[in-house]
C-alpha cells in the first residue's frame, strides 16, 4: 500500500506575537496565527480578497527561532504538516478540535533592521530552518 503525504506550504503574515511556553518535560513550544490572502473576482466581476487564518505550532529549536525572530506583521513562508488535536472542554464537557500546521521549515521574508544612530542596516535576509535544525 502506498503511503500518503501530509505536506503544507503557506506564505502569509503573522497575526499576533508568538506565544511561547515550555512543557513540563522541557520541550519548547511556540504557537502563532498566520493569515493567507487570496485575490479573486466575485460574481459581479469585482476584485475581492479572502483571508484565511491558520494556526501554526513549532517545537524545540524551531519554537525558539519563531520566538526570537517573528513578530506580529512578519511575512513568513512555512512548510509543515497538518495535525488535529482533540480534547474534552472542561467548561462545556464537549469535545474540542484544533487543526494546526506543525512547522518543519521556516523562511523569514522580512529583513531585521539594526538601528545604528540615524542609519539602519540589514542584519539578515532570508533565514531557512529545516528538520535538521530540530534537536529531536
Amino acid at each position: 500500500m502506498a503511503q500518503g503525504k501530509n505536506h503544507v506550504t503557506l506564505l502569509g503574515n503573522v497575526g499576533k506575537d508568538v506565544e511561547f511556553r515550555t512543557t513540563p518535560g522541557g520541550t519548547a513550544v511556540a504557537t502563532v496565527s498566520l493569515a493567507t490572502t487570496e485575490a479573486f473576482k466575485d460574481k459581479q466581476g469585482h476584485r475581492t480578497n479572502k483571508t484565511v487564518w491558520h494556526n501554526l505550532v513549532a517545537f524545540g529549536r524551531m519554537a525558539e527561532v519563531l520566538r526570537d525572530h517573528v513578530r506580529k506583521g512578519s511575512r513568513i513562508d512555512v512548510v509543515g504538516r497538518l495535525q488535529t488535536r482533540t480534547w474534552d472542554d472542561k467548561e462545556s464537557g464537549g469535545k474540542k478540535n484544533r487543526t494546526e500546521i506543525v512547522v518543519r521549515e521556516l523562511i523569514l521574508l522580512d529583513a531585521k533592521r539594526k538601528e545604528d544612530g540615524n542609519n539602519e542596516e540589514e542584519e539578515y535576509g532570508d533565514v531557512q530552518i529545516s528538520d535538521e535544525d530540530i534537536p529531536f
